[in-house]
């Protein structure tokens, strides 16, 4: 018997040793960032925290104050990319835009610079959101412009990637069947890849504004 004979019988016999059945189920598996239980008050405390602590703008409005917060967000611009009025928390929103003389450019305009979007989710532990793209939903309204904002509900607040994931099995995993694609966006866009220097837009938008409606 060869040396390297020696070595695979010996590396057959490893994998042939482990016990399959010892592997942890999904039920036993634990939560990357381990949190206690926590009620809905204290769920949106820590994502307001984390997402604010990555860069991240943070707003808690009705549906008027976040049109209003909208449009001091877009500082007079004439054009946004956004998904369609019925992906989004505010109702008629194209409608208000329409009336205060806003246009909604085409999906793939790169000159832009307000997007907006609704969230499939929101994660606590992270401060992350949680975007599916589809019909109705560009992907480049949160992408391509320097400055994202992102509706979203004080219901669509999981805990952790984890509950999330939970919720997705429980539903058919539809982010992953159904959408076209499904990215979790945490914090602004940012990079220290070269030189360690740390630059914001080189993926994606400078900033992140959150507005979280009731709901």
């Amino acid at each position: 018997m060869t040396a390297r004979d020696r070595i695979l019988n010996r590396l057959r016999a490893n994998v042939g040793a482990a016990n399959l059945g010892a592997r942890p189920t999904s039920a036993d598996r634990r939560h990357m960032i381990p949190l206690l239980e926590m009620d809905a008050e204290e769920r949106l405390a820590l994502f307001t925290r984390e997402a604010e602590q990555l860069g991240g703008f943070v707003y808690q409005l009705d549906a008027n104050e976040a049109v209003e917060q909208i449009m001091d967000l877009l500082e007079g611009d004439r054009r946004v990319l956004s998904w369609d009025d019925d992906q989004l928390p505010i109702a008629g929103l194209r409608k208000i835009f329409d009336s205060l003389g806003v246009a909604i450019a085409a999906p793939g305009d790169g000159d832009v610079r307000v997007g907006i979007t609704g969230v499939t989710a929101a994660l606590a532990a992270t401060g992350s959101l949680v975007l599916e793209s589809g019909a109705g939903r560009p992907r480049g309204a949160s992408l391509l412009p320097d400055r994202h904002i992102a509706l979203m509900t004080a219901a669509q607040l999981h805990k952790d990637l984890e509950d999330w994931g939970a919720a997705q099995k429980a539903r058919g995993c539809p982010a992953f069947r159904e959408a076209s694609n499904t990215v979790i966006v945490t914090g602004p866009s940012k990079t220290a890849d070269i030189g360690h220097q740390l630059v914001k837009g080189a993926h994606g938008p400078r900033e992140l504004h959150i507005l979280i409606l009731p709901g």
